[in-house]
């Protein structure tokens, strides 16, 4: 019998090990102009709006409403083979922001746009120790 094959981690670098840090110490963060106002939805060291560098970090609440989604039943990568069917949700937070993430469900079928989420976080292989996720807030403990 072969070995599993590994699931691609992201690889973080430059603004984005801060987000991943947060994760890392279960937090969820974002970014918000702090001359415009503006959310980008993900971290950067310049607002995509004004450009300007004064981003502030902040701590979302972890809340948040699915967007869309879509429910894989082929894995995306070979490393997945084993957790299909699984789905993966974008999901607007009550921050203002969207965050693309797993959903941590064993009934993906059930998932419905305006579904209400929480954030969970789960440990993961590789470069990465924890990835966001999120639960549907019926299934929550």
């Amino acid at each position: 019998m072969s070995a599993p094959t590994p699931k691609a981690t992201p690889r973080p670098r430059g603004e984005e090990q801060r987000w991943f840090d947060a994760a890392a110490d279960g937090r969820l963060v974002y970014w918000r102009c702090d001359a415009c106002g503006h959310i980008p939805s993900y971290p950067r060291a310049q607002c995509p709006e004004c450009w300007s560098t004064d981003l502030r970090e902040l701590e979302s609440a972890g809340q948040g409403e699915i967007y869309s989604f879509t429910v894989q039943y082929r894995p995306g990568a070979t490393g997945f083979a084993d957790e299909v069917p699984y789905a993966v949700a974008l999901v607007t937070m009550t921050e203002g922001y969207r965050v693309l993430a797993g959903v941590a469900t064993d009934q993906p079928e059930r998932i419905r746009v305006g579904d209400a989420v929480t954030v969970v976080f789960d440990g993961v292989a590789g470069d990465v120790d924890t990835l966001p996720r999120f639960r549907l807030a019926e299934e929550s403990p």
